[in-house]
Parts: structure tokens; C-alpha cells; sequence
């Protein structure tokens, strides 16, 4: 069962956020709800279309590597990327001189949800070229942009993002990757692993963006410098040239997105592959991160996406199976009335509303980070720097439970492939790896978003959930203000929490050792406050006559849910943040 969640999304967009958090942006002067239903529903269409048929199939026929280093798709993906290619896609973010759209952010993370809902192992590809080209668009020269962007915003090329090595994962000063300056390029050599669409049929070029070290350059991260490496040369005339020395060795075998390939590239098996210095040299890191960062928001939104995707197929399941007669209900009722199953069903729908919030209100702030100008601007770089690790580590640990309980709605088929609720489970698995591990995420919010500001950011964050929690909490509907009581709660406990953190007291490591927690309840309190500004904006939008009023219902009750079964969750992290760094350094690896 695939549902992109139309519905939900333009509410959020245009109630829970609200346009006008960037419409009074020059830049988006123009976009406006029409705008917002058309985009959505065309999204919708080619997601339901194109993309979640060949899901499946994409997992069970996954990607192949063929002897002369080309690389197949599933069946369906090269129609799908077409059929993307068509409608602009690709060029979503992209600035109209260069072929795009110009959507905001707000808009493109509501269309890469339904994207990697309805097929993530094909949409993988759209993520990493979006990437690429936010990282063009920022930091390349005006000849580069001409030269590569017009066709990433057309899909004729896609993009891929090459860093990790054999002995260099999260240890990026450990590249060995070289770059020899000749003429006006360089001659790149190297292998780099772990690059997603890397090799694939689908597009006519590839442009990869390679960390390597230039001749000369000093030892460490200071030396890494950023280079784009098509896998075919570009004419001046913009058409292709010959093939680049580059090839796909392999691709790995996976436990999930089987579909998307892998790949393992070699640069300079004979001359040297050709690449352009992007920037200049040893800046590649800074611009890298640039990329990092829009792919690692693209990441927590697949978190998202794939628990949504999961839990349709499961809400589905239980309104069709009947197994024994749920308490004080009929005979033949469907299981959806069993209490645990509704349990199962509520709690994950619930959290699943609060992280839509989440990632919007993210998108906005990257929009606004972007376009506003002055305090503003200041303001919001600060809360989306600060958003991110919390919306990419939240959202994507929260997608291995919140699939796994779509596997246990289905009992024991959930374990049997052919429903394919196990598919979803472990296409969610890779998702608080790559892009940073969760521990990676938790770090930086430990101590380059919480510590080294002296808490300046997430105190701001808490205080306005608090002034939000406030406000819900006098609604003249119950369930909303109790709802907000208990994010209000939920806030109070975290702003001690985050009081320990800056006490002082803490060596690094037990820092360090808390810090995954530490985020946990971020992300949980964060996702209270989205599910009662959710339940606050059905209750205004009651009159308009607009929206079905079960639809509203539903938001308000959500809030309820959420709240009950899943803010508690702050309190448990907090405990750990207060009691819980000093038992895991007094541990030792011999003890083990």
C-alpha cells in the first residue's frame, strides 16, 4: 500500500508552518497555496505512477554490475528517472538561469518525502545530484555552474558525492586520493567507496565531486581539496566528449536498497582521471560540508518517509486481517481493533505527524537561513545549523523502531518477504549510518551547537517551544491543552538537562557519551511541540470549511498520542543526560 501523504503535506506546509514563514521572501514572493497544490499533487501523481511500482522490484532484482563496468538498474527505474527528467525534478532547488525551478526548500522536502516513500532506493539518486548541485550553486565558478548545471536540472546528468576511502571513512584526514595540477585541470587517481549511483544506466553523464590532496598539500583535513570529475568530458559546445578515467570496479551486496548500486570507483587506473578544482585548494572539506549538510537534512527526511511509506502498508493490513475477536468488539472485526494493534498503529501514525512538522519547519528555516538578511539572517543560519543533526538523528533512529513495528502489526507475515513490510525494515537500517552515523550527528550537537555557543542556540529553541507549550496549554480544547501541558513539562525537564550540559562538570568523553541521548530528547520534545502546532492550526482551520472535519480530528487526537506515548520518552533521556555519562567511561574494552 502506497499513500504519499498528499493530504498531510499541504497542510503542514501551508497551516502547521505556514507560507508566510517565507513568502515575505523576495525570493518566493511568487509562491503561493495554487502553487503549493500543484507541485504537490503532480508530485503525488508521479510518485504513485512511476516510482512505488518499481519499488519492489527494485529490492529484489537490486542493481548489477556488468564486466565492462557498467552497471544495470531494476527493471522500471530508467522509466521512473525519465519520467522525472520530464517534469523538471531534478531542477527543483536549482536557480531559473540555469534551468531550475527555484522552489524553496519547504516545497522540495515535502516532494522528496513522497519521493522516497514511494521508492527510496530509486530517489537516492535525486537526493545526492540535489546535493551536488547545492554545492555547485554555492561554492563552484560562474563557468562551472553554466557548464554542469543546466543538465543536473534537466536529470540528462546525475551527481555523486565521493569521500569515503578504504582506510578513510569518518576519518576524512586519512584520504589518500591525489590530485596533480595539469594546465587548467588536474589528474585525479585514487579509489573511493561507498558512492551511491556512482555507475548506473539511467542518465547519458556523471558528475562526481571527489575529496583528493593536491600536490604539496599539508598532512590532514587542512589538505583536502574539492574536485568536479564527469564521467564523461564536456565539449565547449556542452556535448560529451570522451570517457573520463574512471570506472565501477563494484558494487556491493547490501541489506537493503537493493536497488540503488553502491559503487566502488577507481580514478586513474592510466593517466589520471580528469577534474576541475572547485573553490580553491585545500578548501575542499568546507565545501563538502555544504553538500553534507543538504544531504544529511535529504536523509532524516528519507527517515521519515520510509516510516511513513511502512506505516500505510501495515494501517492496511490491519483493516483487511481478522484473527480472533478483539475484547468487547464483533467476531469478524479486523485486527485494527485489537488495543495493541491500535497501540501500534496511533503511536506510530502520531510520531510520524510530529517529524512531517519537524522536517518542514527544518526546510523553512534552510529557506530563510538563505534569504533573510541582517538579525534575521543570523537567526535562522544559527536554528537550521541547529535543526539539522537533530532532524537527521532523530527522524532516522526512529525509523528502525517505527518499521519495525509495521513488521509486527503483520505478525508473523511481517517476517515473510513477499508482504514486503520487511523491505521497508531494512531499507531503514542504512539510514543512521551514512551521511554521519547518529554518534556523528549527537557530537555536533553536543559540541559545536550546545558547548561552544554556551547553549546560546538550543536554549533559544527551548524557549520558544516553552512560550508555544504556554499559549497551547490555555486552548479552550481539552485535548490540545493537555497535550501542551505535557510539552510543557517535557520542556522544563530538558532546559535542566541542558543546564548540566553547560555546568561544567562533564569530562569530554562522558559529553560524548551522552550525547546520543541528548539528542534523542531533542528530537522527541521537538516532535511534541510540531504535533500540538499541528493540532492548534486543525482547531483554527475548523471554520474554513476546507479541510473534513475527521481529517481535523485526527490532528488534534494525534497530539493526544503523542503526548502519552511517546513525550515520556524526554524524561528517560534526560536521566540518562543527568546520571548516565560517568558509568560508560568508568567501562573499559577488557571488561567487555
Amino acid at each position: 500500500m502506497y499513500d504519499p501523504s498528499e493530504n498531510d503535506l499541504r497542510f503542514a506546509i501551508q497551516h502547521t508552518i505556514g507560507l508566510d514563514q517565507i513568502s515575505h521572501l523576495d525570493a518566493f514572493a511568487d509562491v503561493s497555496p495554487d502553487l503549493v497544490d500543484a507541485v504537490l499533487s503532480e508530485a503525488a501523481k508521479i510518485a504513485r505512477e512511476e516510482l512505488a511500482p518499481c519499488n519492489n522490484t527494485g529490492d529484489t532484482q537490486g542493481s548489477k554490475w556488468n564486466s565492462d563496468f557498467t552497471v544495470t538498474t531494476p527493471d522500471g527505474f530508467k522509466k521512473a528517472h525519465d519520467a522525472l527528467s520530464a517534469g523538471g525534478w531534478y531542477g527543483i532547488e536549482i536557480a531559473e538561469e540555469f534551468g531550475g525551478q527555484a522552489l524553496p526548500h519547504l516545497i522540495s522536502a515535502a516532494v522528496g518525502e513522497m519521493f522516497h516513500s514511494a521508492n527510496m532506493g530509486f530517489s537516492l539518486c535525486h537526493l545526492l545530484t540535489q546535493g551536488l548541485t547545492h554545492a555547485l550553486t554555492v561554492s563552484a565558478s560562474q563557468e562551472q555552474k553554466e557548464k554542469f548545471l543546466p543538465p543536473m536540472a534537466e536529470g540528462r546528468w546525475t551527481g555523486t558525492m565521493n569521500l569515503t576511502e578504504p582506510q578513510a571513512g569518518t576519518d576524512l584526514a586519512a584520504i589518500k586520493s591525489t590530485a596533480v595540477k595539469e594546465g587548467d585541470h588536474y589528474r585525479i587517481k585514487g579509489q573511493k567507496i561507498f558512492i551511491t549511483y556512482g555507475e548506473h544506466d539511467m542518465a547519458e553523464n556523471i558528475v562526481h565531486l571527489v575529496l583528493a590532496r593536491a600536490e604539496g598539500a599539508p598532512e590532514g583535513v587542512n589538505g583536502i581539496s574539492v574536485f568536479i570529475v564527469p564521467k564523461f568530458l564536456v565539449n565547449d559546445d556542452g556535448s560529451l566528449g570522451e570517457r573520463n578515467d574512471v570506472k565501477c570496479v563494484s558494487i556491493e551486496h547490501k541489506l537493503g536498497i537493493n536497488g540503488s548500486p553502491t559503487a566502488v570507483l577507481q580514478f586513474g587506473e592510466e593517466k589520471g582521471a580528469i577534474g576541475y578544482l572547485v573553490g580553491e585548494e585545500n578548501q575542499g572539506l568546507k565545501i563538502m560540508f555544504g553538500m553534507m549538510n543538504h544531504a544529511r537534512f535529504g536523509v532524516g527526511i528519507q527517515g521519515l518517509s520510509i516510516s511513513n511509506r511502512a506505516f500505510y502498508q501495515a494501517k492496511e493490513y490491519a483493516s483487511e486481517r481478522v484473527q480472533g475477536r478483539p475484547l468487547d468488539r464483533n467476531e469478524k472485526d479486523t485486527i485494527d481493533h485489537h488495543p495493541d494493534v491500535m497501540r501500534l498503529l496511533a503511536t506510530m501514525r502520531a510520531e510520524i505527524e510530529g517529524q512531517r512538522g519537524m522536517s518542514l519547519y527544518g526546510a523553512a528555516a534552510l529557506d530563510r537561513a538563505h534569504y533573510e538578511s541582517g538579525d534575521d539572517k543570523a537567526f535562522w543560519t544559527e536554528r537550521s545549523s541547529l535543526m539539522v543533526p537533530i532532524i537527521k538523528g532523530w527522524l532516522t533512529e526512529r525509523s528502525l523502531n517505527l518499521t519495525s513495528d509495521a513488521v509486527q502489526v503483520h505478525g508473523g507475515m511481517g517476517f515473510i518477504e513477499e508482504t514486503g513490510a520487511a523491505q521497508h525494515y531494512r531499507d531503514a537500517r542504512i539510514l543512521p549510518i551514512y551521511e554521519g552515523t547518529t554518534a556523528i550527528q549527537a557530537n555536533d550537537l553536543m559540541f559545536r551547537k550546545t558547548l561552544r555557543d554556551g547553549g546560546k542556540a538550543v536554549n533559544a529553541l527551548l524557549a520558544e517551544i516553552k512560550t508555544d507549550a504556554e499559549t497551547a496549554s490555555k486552548s479552550d480544547d481539552a485535548n490540545i491543552a493537555n497535550a501542551a501541558a505535557d510539552v510543557l513539562r517535557g520542556t522544563e525537564t530538558a532546559i535542566r538537562a541542558v543546564e548540566f550540559i553547560l555546568s561544567n562538570t562533564l569530562s569530554q568523553r562522558e559529553a560524548a557519551a551522552i550525547s546520543v541521548p541528548y539528542l534523542m530528547m531533542m528530537g522527541t520534545l521537538t516532535g511534541g511541540w510540531m504535533s500540538v502546532k499541528s493540532a492548534l492550526a486543525a482547531k483554527g482551520a475548523m471554520n474554513e470549511g476546507t479541510w473534513d472535519q475527521t481529517f481535523l480530528d485526527a490532528k488534534i487526537s494525534l497530539a493526544q498520542v503523542f503526548a502519552k506515548h511517546t513525550l515520556p520518552e524526554v524524561e528517560k533521556y534526560a536521566k540518562i543526560v543527568l546520571d548516565g555519562g560517568a558509568s560508560i567511561e568508568a567501562m573499559a574494552p577488557e571488561i567487555l
